[in-house]
């Protein structure tokens, strides 16, 4: 299992994967789970998920229209058309972006690459501000402990699947977000 903390420190509440992922660093985890701050480093994070991971967790700040520190799982679909594959006027194209972030880019990187990056599960927290600055608003600060909180969830729920001897593909080694881990952070209006 890879758990991925990605975004930028330099845009305020941006940096929410990174905390996290500095703060899972800590945490006692089993062997066959590797915590990695990838920062806006998408390349990096496309040859690693190409080692061939069943199960990925990626954490980011990801606007959705919920109140600021929302935090949420979603299963992404990697197979799905990368909506970024067509280049924006001006940018060249973003699929050769080596610090693009955008989970459709980092997918498309490993088609390339002739891989497939197994199940993916994003922990996403709604972001009250990504301006150019260091440190993440005080909303966004109090969700990061409910992210470590579910992202610790995810990873025990594999193991009891390991435990219990089921079946070992990626939709079997790891059951799916709980209603407990769709809520919102604490302090949310949500």
């Amino acid at each position: 299992m890879l758990i991925a903390g990605v975004g930028n420190i330099f845009l305020g509440d941006d940096g929410f994967g990174v905390e996290v992922a500095n703060r899972l660093a800590k945490e006692e985890l089993p062997d066959w789970v590797r915590v990695a701050d990838y920062g806006i480093s998408g390349m990096h994070l496309a040859y690693d998920l190409a080692e061939g991971f069943e199960t990925t967790i990626l954490v980011d700040a990801t606007p959705r229209g919920e109140d600021p520190g929302t935090v949420y799982v979603m299963e992404l679909d990697p197979g799905a058309p990368a909506a970024a594959a067509a280049p924006e006027p001006g940018r060249g194209i973003p699929l050769l972006d080596g610090h693009g972030m955008q989970p459709d880019v980092v997918f498309g990187m490993l088609n390339l690459l002739g891989a497939e990056a197994g199940r993916v599960l994003l922990v996403g927290c709604e972001p009250a501000s990504i301006d150019e600055r260091i440190g993440l608003s005080e909303l966004v600060t109090a969700a990061v402990d409910e992210a470590v909180r579910i992202v610790l969830g995810l990873v025990r729920a594999v193991e009891a699947d390991d435990a219990a001897g089921s079946d070992s593909s990626p939709s079997a080694r790891a059951s799916g977000p709980t209603e407990a881990d769709r809520q919102p952070a604490a302090g949310s209006s949500r």
